[in-house]
């Protein structure tokens, strides 16, 4: 999923996604300690998607939300 994707979501899916996205790192994980993963690209994608969340969250705690400054504020 993309993070403007991400960014769309409220607190509750953001969380809910994080949990669903835990759970499929740990079967990934468990697959390759098996040797029956089929992707091993699956497992950077889980990791990527993890981030993505977690940094959307930190944001959002710091009220930076990815909004840049306008010129006005910059020059202020």
């Amino acid at each position: 999923m993309k993070p403007t994707e991400y960014r769309q979501m409220d607190d509750e899916q953001l969380e809910l996604s994080l949990r669903e996205m835990n759970k499929n790192l740990f079967h990934l994980r468990f697959q390759s300690a098996t040797d029956r993963l089929e992707t091993p690209s699956e497992f950077q994608k889980a990791k990527r998607d993890i981030a993505r969340i977690r940094t959307i969250q930190k944001e959002r705690e710091k009220g930076i939300r990815g909004q840049q400054k306008t010129r006005t504020e910059q020059q202020a």
